[in-house]
């Protein structure tokens, strides 16, 4: 039989706002699994360590963003299960 946590989840506060994910209904939203994925990227430096292996090739001057960012919106994307575009 499945067992289930029910423990409150503590995530880093956003200025001076405590976010707490508990779980026990009342206003849902269906992006929240971003805030998990957020915490879970700010404590393994994930994205950091992927774009990290990306060598940029691109000039400088005519570039608008940098890997890091462009790496990140692609991960969450995929992660929170927006369509891709062809």
């Amino acid at each position: 039989m499945t067992e289930f946590n029910c423990k409150p989840l503590q995530f880093s506060s956003l200025s001076r706002k405590k976010i707490l994910a508990d779980f026990d209904g009342g206003y849902l939203t269906s992006d929240g699994g971003a805030l998990l994925l957020g915490e879970a990227n700010r404590r393994t430096g994930l994205i950091d360590a992927l774009a990290d292996c990306i060598v940029d090739l691109r000039d400088p001057a005519k570039t608008r963003h940098e890997v890091k960012t462009m790496l990140t919106q692609r991960v969450c994307g995929i992660a929170l299960g927006y369509a891709e575009r062809d």
